[in-house]
Parts: C-alpha cells; sequence; structure tokens
C-alpha cells in the first residue's frame, strides 16, 4: 500500500531527513561511512548479505538514511546524559555506537550477552546503552504517532474505502500479546498468566490503512479482555466525550448518514463507533458479505503487528525475565520506530514479507455486549455496500 502523501508533518519530516544527509556535507558522510566499516569489523561471524541488500541494511534492517534521522532525533537527549561508555578494549563509544548497539538489540531481539559478545561490550553496557535510546526516543519521537489530523484523517477514510468499500472508516483496532519468562519466584506470576497459561502483557493498537500506529495501549496483563482493555483506554474516553470519531458525517443516500467508527474483531464491544462483524455461522447474503469486507479490512492491523514483531524482534519471541515498568516503554519505542520506517518511505518496507499471523496459538475473544445505535450503523453499512440501501 502506497503511503498517505499530501500532509505537513510529512512533508517536514522529509525535508528534516533530507536537510540532515545535505547540510553534513562531504566529510561528516566520510565521517559515517568510517563509522560502518569500524563497526561492521566489531561484529563477530558476520555473514555475508542477503541478494539485493547492502551490509548496512542487512544487519539494522533499515536504510542508511533512516538510521541518520532517527539518530537525528536522539543526539540531543542522548550526549547531554553523564557517564560514558566504552568497548571492552578500551575504546569510547561515540553517539553513533549507541544508536546502532540500541537498534540492534530492538530489531534483533538477540541477549544483552549475545550482542555484547559480537560486538565487544559487556552485556550491562549494552542494557545501558538501549535503556538511554528508549529514554530519548520516548521524549524526541512521539510527533510520530499521533491521532490524525482533520486532512489527514480525509486522505485515511479514502484510502479504507479502496480496501473493501467500507465509507468514512478511521481506523482498525486489534491486540497482540508480549509473551515473558518470568522467575517462578516472582510474586506477580498470577497476575501475568494468561488464558494461554502464557506470562504475557498485551498491546492494543489502532491502524491506519498504511499499518501505521495512530493510537497505543500496553501495560495490561495479558489475561485481561480485549473490551477491558479498550474501554479503560484514553480512545474510549474521548471517544465518549466526542472528543474523537466525532468528525465529518457521510451521507450514504438520501436520509441515510454515518458518523465516523473504527473496526474491531468480535473481541470488542459493538459500539456507536466500534463496528464488529455479524455473529453466528449460517448469516444470510447481506451478513456473508458484510463480515467478509469487514474481515479484509481487518486485515490491515493484523499486518502491522505481524510486522511489528517480525522487525523489532525483541518483542516477538518470549523475552526472558523483562522489567514489567519498563517494558510498556520498550514497545512504545518499537511502535514508534515501526511507524518512523513508514513515514520516511524507508525502501526497506518493500523487502518485509506481509505477514498477519502475530498472536499464534490465541483464541478469537467473543464480547456479547452490543448498542443499539451501533447495529444500526452496521445494517446501514451492510446495506450500502450490497447496493440495497435506497437512494
Amino acid at each position: 500500500m502506497a503511503p498517505i502523501r499530501g500532509s505537513k508533518k510529512r512533508r517536514k519530516i522529509e525535508k528534516k531527513a533530507e536537510g540532515n544527509a545535505s547540510a553534513s556535507g562531504s566529510s561528516e558522510q566520510e565521517a559515517s561511512f568510517v563509522w560502518w566499516l569500524e563497526y561492521s569489523k566489531r561484529i563477530n561471524g558476520f555473514q555475508s548479505p542477503l541478494k539485493g541488500l547492502d551490509k548496512f541494511k542487512s544487519v539494522f534492517k533499515i536504510s542508511r538514511r533512516t538510521f541518520d534521522y532517527i539518530c537525528s532525533l536522539v543526539e540531543e537527549k542522548m550526549v547531554v546524559k553523564t557517564g560514558g561508555f566504552s568497548f571492552t578494549s578500551g575504546k569510547h563509544l561515540s553517539f553513533r555506537d549507541q544508536v546502532a548497539i540500541a537498534l540492534r538489540r530492538l530489531s534483533s531481539g538477540d541477549s544483552l550477552m549475545s550482542i555484547g559478545d559480537s560486538c565487544g561490550l559487556h552485556h550491562s553496557t549494552v542494557s545501558q546503552v538501549t535503556w538511554r535510546f528508549v529514554e530519548a526516543m520516548e521524549q524526541k519521537g512521539l510527533q510520530h504517532l499521533q491521532w490524525p489530523s482533520e486532512t489527514e484523517m480525509a486522505e485515511i477514510k479514502s484510502k479504507f474505502e479502496k480496501i473493501q468499500g467500507l465509507p468514512n472508516c478511521c481506523g482498525v483496532i486489534d491486540t497482540t500479546h508480549i509473551l515473558m519468562c518470568l522467575p517462578s519466584s516472582d510474586p506477580t506470576n498470577n497476575l501475568w498468566l494468561d488464558h494461554m497459561k502464557n506470562h504475557s502483557m498485551v498491546l492494543q493498537a489502532i491502524v491506519d490503512p498504511e499499518m501505521r500506529f495512530r493510537d497505543i495501549v500496553t501495560g495490561w496483563p495479558g489475561k485481561m479482555e480485549d473490551r477491558l482493555i479498550f474501554r479503560s483506554s484514553n480512545f474510549y474516553k474521548l471517544c465518549e466525550e466526542r472528543k474523537r470519531l466525532n468528525g465529518k458525517i457521510l451521507e450514504l443516500s438520501e436520509g441515510s448518514e454515518i458518523r465516523e467508527y473504527i473496526i474491531g474483531d468480535s473481541g470488542y464491544p459493538f459500539l456507536p463507533y466500534l463496528v464488529t462483524p455479524y455473529k453466528g455461522q449460517e448469516l444470510p447474503e447481506l451478513g456473508s458479505e458484510f463480515n467478509r469486507r469487514h474481515s479484509a479490512t481487518h486485515m490491515v492491523a493484523q499486518r502491522a503487528l505481524a510486522r511489528l514483531k517480525d522487525k523489532w524482534k525483541i518483542i516477538q519471541g518470549v523475552m526472558w525475565r523483562p522489567d514489567k515498568h519498563k517494558l510498556p516503554r520498550i514497545i512504545l519505542v518499537c511502535c514508534l520506530l515501526h511507524n518512523i520506517v513508514i513515514d520516511l518511505e524507508d525502501e526497506m518496507q518493500d523487502e518485509m514479507p506481509l505477514l498477519h499471523d502475530h498472536d499464534s496459538g490465541y483464541h478469537q475473544q467473543v464480547c456479547e455486549t452490543a448498542d443499539m445505535e451501533g447495529e444500526y450503523l452496521r445494517d446501514k453499512l451492510s446495506l450500502y455496500l450490497s447496493g440495497k440501501l435506497p437512494p
């Protein structure tokens, strides 16, 4: 899917990335090249890159342009921190070294020990550098995860409609589980044990047609139901106060209008602004056709979450004894990095498969909560999509 264009924010980001590269001059580019040569030599057991990718991309899974932009975001916050870091050889760890180590930790999911051994660092240094990067990204990267402006929303609605015809749709919501391995002595073990007998933390995300995260909630135990996570979110509160999904009403036909809404699976409550599929096995043709279109559109969120985990592998597998207070912040930064790759139109996106299985082994939840206004909206959408809505 082509990225959304025409946004002032998007143009500013692109200009900043280009400006950082052009303004730096040849000397800076040469210094960057020398840095990369030195860094790559430290990676023990470095293998030949995959066909079509240079060594830099095969290590970081992002382009040099995106790497430079990320450096420009966090440099101010990272360089002012007191306390330097060194390789085991005694050589000083440069700012670019720190960003590279942190990105490698987040993208590979390798252990602190493994990354430290491959780069000539103590594992505690890898941990501290990664956390310094996470803190800097939290402060400087939040502009990459925002609810759309009115102009952006118009484009989002148009692109959602092009997928399977759903008009005035503003987003797709879904959840995924981040698995954890907790010590048996942890007194909170049972709190984090979900219905699949895994220790996990939930990430809930609302996604636009480009698989960009527009709103996230994380930090809740994996056993918490989707409906409860949603109702506890600030997004739900804003919707109830009519400060979200309260934009332009679309007229489908004379006397028939629909408000803004998002779509979710059957685990979510059926609300006036959250449309879920029809339940049941033997549905009439209208219901079956609506569910087919709903499912195809909902796939955007599944692919976004699958891509998030595939690219930032620290949250893909089972995390070994994570700090449960820090983990939500790591998840947030992975979401920010996911969006930056999209915002900068990084060519590495084309190399990534369109996966959709982001929560293997977890069963579909079913929420029985239904709202009459929501049912009326879904029925109107169903009639409209089938061409049976009165003119």
